[in-house]
């Protein structure tokens, strides 16, 4: 039977993007770990999109890193080529963007490189932001732009165009430190992070959670450049061809609604960005203060509605 501590405030059995404990009423611990094989070929941007997509988990609650440590698995072997050194110094690199020193960490021998980071931040216990809150009215915004898994993986078949990878690198390596700050300030009802279950299978577990459905506009979703022509060519993961198919019975499409949109709405990210219920009258202000902080793909797209909990509608 499992340990019940009262002091434990977000556990695994919510979905939420963290783990939060309460030291006292002013001081809550927010824990989350989160590690992956390489999605890019350089092993220093690798580093730093790892980074970002640990820190992301902390971000999405409206708490503040304190500070991370490594987890490795590299394989024995290349400890000389130099490879693992840059990885860690590409997430050395973000975490110090983040504020944060990474204090130490494990590595095992592992014959596919893995790398991630155990993040330890803070936050008040009345100022968590769940994965629960969002009521009929709120607006969707998102803070980054979709299509990282098609980029990725046209990029494992060698036809992605220089610029078009370099975006999609800064994208992933770009922490959401800037869009938590705004959010926090503007008094969001509900976030997530998107990452491996794309923006709709997100939705879908924050709407669950909220007892809401919602209505996504899919012509005011960004999109990373190059992304729709990649997955129009067939660049596209199983991770998103199964989010599609995980999702079947919960999103209801417009008929307009191209097939290469479906995809990318249901695309696997890798360190995406935070998509945040807010309501309506506190949502253009949140827009400005996001574009503010440069975060300019930033976009509202679409709302919470009444209906089944978990159900989503997808219009042009």
């Amino acid at each position: 039977m499992p340990f019940a501590d009262p002091a434990v405030l977000v556990d695994a059995s919510t979905g939420d993007d963290a783990a939060v404990y309460r030291l006292d009423a002013e001081r809550a611990l927010v824990a989350t770990t989160d590690f992956f094989s390489p999605v890019v070929d350089d092993p220093f941007d690798f580093g730093r999109i790892a980074a970002a997509n640990a820190l992301s988990d902390i971000y999405a609650m409206g708490a503040r890193p304190l500070f991370a440590l490594n987890l490795i698995g590299f394989p024995r072997k290349l400890l000389e080529s130099g490879a693992l050194a840059e990885i860690v110094r590409g997430a050395g690199e973000v975490a110090a963007q983040a504020g944060i020193a990474v204090v130490g960490g494990h590595s095992i021998d592992d014959q596919e490189p893995k790398f991630g980071l155990c993040v330890i931040g803070e936050v008040r216990p009345d100022a968590v932001i769940r994965n629960r809150g969002a009521s009929p009215g709120d607006l969707l915004v998102l803070t980054k732009p979709l299509g990282t898994g098609v980029i990725t993986t046209a990029l494992k078949a060698g036809v992605v165009p220089d610029a078009v990878l370099a975006g999609a690198v800064s994208c992933m390596a770009a922490l959401n430190r800037s869009a938590a700050e705004a959010m926090v300030e503007h008094g969001v009802t509900a976030a997530t992070d998107v990452t491996g279950f794309g923006l709709l299978g997100h939705l879908a577990a924050l709407l669950r959670a909220s007892g809401a459905a919602a209505c996504v506009h899919a012509s005011a979703v960004p999109l990373l450049p190059g992304a729709r022509e990649l997955a129009d060519q067939g660049h596209v993961p199983g991770g998103t061809q199964r989010n599609r198919e995980d999702l079947a019975e919960g999103v209801a499409w417009d008929p307009d609604v191209p097939m290469v949109l479906r995809l990318l709405l249901c695309d696997a990210q890798t360190s995406g960005g935070l998509l945040i219920a807010i309501p309506a009258d506190r949502a253009l202000p949140l827009l400005e203060a996001l574009r503010t902080r440069r975060t300019a793909a930033a976009a509202i797209i679409g709302e919470i509605v009444a209906g089944d909990p978990g159900g989503i509608r997808v219009v042009v």
